[in-house]
C-alpha cells in the first residue's frame, strides 16, 4: 500500500468552501432558486383544481370540467417553461461553480512543495485529479441543482398542504421520525464509507501504475506472483470499500421508501375521518392527499441526491485537502552572494531513521563540470534532487552564494538550479508551446536555437508543421528520445546558472547522446553543471567526477587522477571502457 501523504479538509471546511463558493454568485442562485419557486407554484394549481372538481361532482352542483382541463393544461405548461428555465439557470450556475473550483484545484496541485510531488504515491495523485474530479463535477452539474428544486419544491408544497388545511397536515407527520432517523443514521457512515472507497480506489491505482510501468523489471525479476497478490489484496480491499456503502444504501433506501407510503395512506384514513366529522370538505382532502402524493417526488429526490451529495463531499474534502500540505520551505531574506554550491555535512532519509545521504561535502565552483557516478541506489539521483533544491537535508545544508537553497523563493531558486531527469511529459499542444513553458517571452528565434543546442531542429523541421505541429495526447507522436530532448530544450531557454541532469540523455542513442552533450557543453559554457550519469564518457569529458557509493563521496577528482589512483573509479572506467569497445 502506497504512503498517504495528501491530507483530507474535514467537514467544517467542505460546508465553508462550499458555501463561499455557491454564495459568490448571488445573483444568478436568487434567479434558479426563484424560477423553480415559481414553478413549484405553477404545479400547485392542479391539486387545487381537482380537489374543486371532486366537491362539485359530490355536491351535485356540477362543474366546469372544461374550464378545469384548460386550467390544468395552462398550469402545466407554464410549469414546464419555468423548468426548462430554471434547470439552464441552475446548470449556468453549476458549470461557473465547477469552473471556478476546478481552477483553484489545478492551483493548488501546482502549488504543491516539490519534495511532496516526489513523494506522494502516484494512485492518490492520479485517482484525486481524475476520479474525485469527476465525482465532484457529476455532484455539481446534477446533485445541487436537483438538491436546490427538491427544496425549493418540498417548502412550497408543505405551505400549500398547511393552507389547504392545517389539520390534514398532521397525518403526514407520521413519516417524520421513520425518514429523521434513517437518514441520520446513513448520513453518520456515508462520508467516512466514501473516503474509504476512494482511499481504496488510490491504492489500487497505485499498485496497477507501478505493475505497467516496471512491466519489464517486473518480468526480469520474476516477480509477477507477487504483483498479482498485491493487485489482489488491492482489489479485496477496494471490494470491501464499494460493500460498505452498498450496504448501507441497501438499509436505507427501503426504510425511505416506507416512509413515503405511511403519510399518503394517512392523509386518506384520517381524512376521511376528519371529513365525516365535518371537520373538512371533500376538495381538501382530495387536494392535501394529493399535494402528500406531489410532495413524493421532490422529496425522494433530495433524499436520493444525499447519497451523491456525500460522494461529492468525500471528493471535495480530498481535493480541498492538496491545499492542507504544508510548505517544505520558507522563504528567508538571504540573497545568493555568487554561484557556488556547497553541500556541507548533508544527511538525508526518505524514512525517519534510515539515512540514505551519510554527511556529504561538496563544493561545486561556478562553471565546473561535475559528473557523479556509482552503483545503483548508492544515493546519486537523492543528493541531485538535494542539490537542485527539491528536497531539503535533514541535516546539514545545501546553499548557493552561502544562502540555503530551501530558503529561496521557488522562482528564485529555478533561476539559480534546475533539474532535468530521465523522466518527462509532453504536453497536448503545439511543439512551439511545450519549449515555451521554460520562458514564455522567449522569441522564435530564442527557441530555434535551443531546439538546435539539443540537435533536435532536424527533426522539428521535419514535422508537418514545424514549431506549430500539435504533440501530446493526440496529435503527432514523438519519441521517448524526442520527447527528451523537448525537455533539454526547456531547460536551454530556460537558462539557470547551475543545471543538474540525472540521465537527461539516458534514452538517447549513446553515439547520438554524446554528440548532444558537447552540443550542450558549447552552449552552456560558463555554467555550472552537475551530470549523474551512467556512460561514463560523460565523466571523462568533465572537470572533476564524484564517486558515490553507500550515500558518502567516496572519491572525488578529475577522470585522470581517479584513473590513476587505481580504486573504485578505476575499476569501473576499465570495465566500462572495456566493454565500450
Amino acid at each position: 500500500m502506497s504512503k498517504q501523504i495528501l491530507p483530507v479538509a474535514d467537514q467544517a471546511q467542505v460546508r465553508a468552501y462550499a458555501r463561499r463558493l455557491t454564495l459568490k454568485y448571488p445573483r444568478e442562485l436568487s434567479v434558479a432558486l426563484g424560477l423553480h419557486g415559481l414553478a413549484a407554484v405553477a404545479g400547485l394549481a392542479v391539486p387545487w383544481l381537482l380537489g374543486g372538481l371532486v366537491e362539485g361532482v359530490q355536491e351535485g352542483t356540477g362543474a366546469d370540467v372544461t374550464g378545469v382541463s384548460l386550467g390544468i393544461g395552462g398550469f402545466l405548461a407554464a410549469q414546464a417553461v419555468l423548468v426548462r428555465f430554471a434547470v439552464y439557470a441552475s446548470s449556468r450556475l453549476g458549470e461557473k461553480v465547477l469552473a471556478e473550483l476546478r481552477q483553484e484545484f489545478v492551483g493548488r496541485v501546482l502549488g504543491l512543495p516539490l519534495s511532496t510531488v516526489e513523494r506522494a504515491g502516484s494512485g492518490d495523485l492520479i485517482t484525486r485529479t481524475s476520479r474525485d474530479v469527476d465525482s465532484l463535477s457529476r455532484t455539481v452539474r446534477h446533485a445541487v441543482p436537483e438538491t436546490l428544486i427538491a427544496m425549493v419544491t418540498c417548502v412550497i408544497t408543505v405551505g400549500a398542504l398547511l393552507l389547504v388545511g392545517p389539520l390534514l397536515a398532521l397525518p403526514s407527520l407520521l413519516a417524520v421520525p421513520i425518514l429523521w432517523v434513517s437518514t441520520r443514521w446513513y448520513l453518520k457512515r456515508a462520508r467516512d464509507g466514501y473516503l474509504r472507497e476512494s482511499a481504496a480506489y488510490a491504492d489500487m491505482t497505485d499498485g496497477l501504475a507501478e505493475t505497467v510501468s516496471g512491466a519489464r523489471a517486473v518480468e526480469a525479476m520474476g516477480l509477477q506472483e507477487r504483483r498479482h497478490r498485491r493487485t489482489d489484496t488491492d482489489i479485496s480491499r477496494s471490494w470491501a470499500a464499494e460493500r460498505y456503502t452498498l450496504g448501507l444504501r441497501t438499509v436505507w433506501f427501503p426504510t425511505v421508501e416506507l416512509g413515503y407510503v405511511i403519510p399518503i395512506v394517512a392523509t386518506l384514513v384520517i381524512g376521511g375521518m376528519f371529513y365525516i366529522e365535518d371537520w373538512v370538505s371533500l376538495a381538501q382532502v382530495t387536494a392535501a392527499t394529493l399535494y402528500v402524493q406531489q410532495l413524493i417526488d421532490p422529496l425522494d429526490r433530495l433524499l436520493m441526491w444525499i447519497d451523491e451529495l456525500q460522494v461529492g463531499g468525500a471528493s471535495m474534502a480530498r481535493l480541498l485537502g492538496v491545499a492542507e500540505v504544508p510548505d517544505d520551505r520558507e522563504p528567508g531574506p538571504g540573497v545568493p552572494d555568487g554561484e557556488e554550491l556547497e553541500a556541507d555535512d548533508v544527511r538525508y532519509a526518505y524514512r525517519e531513521g534510515h539515512d540514505v545521504l551519510h554527511g556529504i561535502d561538496l563544493v561545486v565552483e561556478p562553471g565546473e563540470r561535475l559528473a557523479m557516478v556509482g552503483p545503483s541506489g548508492a544515493g546519486k539521483s537523492t543528493l541531485g534532487r538535494l542539490l537542485a533544491g527539491i528536497h531539503g537535508p535533514r541535516t546539514g545544508a545545501v546553499t548557493v552564494g552561502g544562502t540555503s537553497l530551501v530558503e529561496l523563493p521557488l522562482d528564485d531558486l529555478r533561476g539559480h538550479v534546475a533539474l532535468v531527469t530521465q523522466e518527462h511529459h509532453i504536453f497536448r499542444g503545439t511543439l512551439r508551446e511545450n519549449v515555451l513553458i521554460a520562458r514564455p517571452e522567449a522569441d522564435e528565434a530564442q527557441v530555434r536555437a535551443a531546439l538546435e543546442a539539443v540537435d533536435a531542429w532536424g527533426w522539428v523541421d521535419a514535422l508537418p508543421e514545424g514549431l506549430d505541429t500539435v504533440v501530446g495526447s493526440g496529435g503527432e507522436s514523438i519519441s521517448a528520445a524526442q520527447a527528451q530532448q523537448t525537455a533539454l530544450a526547456r531547460l536551454v531557454l530556460a537558462d539557470p546558472h547551475t543545471l543538474v541532469l540525472d540521465e537527461a540523455t539516458s534514452l538517447i542513442d549513446p553515439r547520438a547522446a554524446r554528440h548532444l552533450e558537447r552540443s550542450l557543453a558549447a552552449v552552456l559554457e560558463g555554467r555550472t553543471v552537475i551530470a549523474i550519469a551512467h556512460r561514463l564518457y560523460t565523466a571523462h569529458d568533465a572537470d572533476r567526477v564524484a564517486v558515490v557509493e553507500n550515500g558518502r563521496i567516496s572519491e572525488l577528482g578529475s577522470h585522470d587522477e581517479l584513473v590513476a589512483a587505481g580504486g573504485s573509479y578505476a575499476a569501473l572506467w576499465s570495465s566500462w571502457h572495456g566493454a565500450a569497445k
